[in-house]
């Protein structure tokens, strides 16, 4: 019993391995692949985007930004990679099942992000404002489904 415990120990840890020294290969070793995966070009050649990819293209202040610098955390690297890891085999394994939505949402966590976001980047700008309130629910031009709508009030 103690040799069969072993082996899977064994194997176990080889997966595990294996699972790392993939892992290190595809952050470090291809040619830019990491700075390459943190471009819009990437997010929209895999996803079904398209709609938002266009709005972010033609319409509004945030031509200049990547997705990445609104929609994962930036507060540090281990939190940003952490988190790059997760949305992406979410959205992999979303987007390989044929589970695509019709309309893609923002989950809470996602809100929550590009919420710090906003007031990272205007920090000097917002200081004293109300920060109950979502940035997009005055700002509807900036979500990518309001782009090119005037809002009127």
């Amino acid at each position: 019993m103690g040799a069969k415990k072993k082996r899977i120990g064994l194997y176990v840890l080889a997966c595990f391995a294996v699972v790392v020294l993939v892992s290190l290969f595809l952050m470090l070793g291809p040619p830019r692949l990491l700075a390459k995966s943190e471009s819009p070009f990437f997010c929209v050649s895999c996803h079904v985007m398209e709609a938002e990819y266009d709005a972010w293209a033609h319409a509004g202040a945030h031509r200049r930004e990547m997705c990445v610098d609104c929609h994962l955390p930036n507060q540090n690297m281990v939190l940003h990679y952490t988190w790059k890891s997760i949305d992406g085999l979410k959205d992999t394994l979303i987007f390989y099942s044929g589970k695509v939505p019709e309309r893609i949402m923002i989950t809470a966590h996602g809100r929550e992000v590009v919420q710090q976001n906003c007031i990272r980047c205007h920090e000097t700008t917002v200081q004293n404002i109300d920060h109950e309130r979502l940035c997009w629910q005055c700002h509807r031009r900036i979500a990518h489904r309001g782009s090119g709508l005037i809002q009127t009030l």
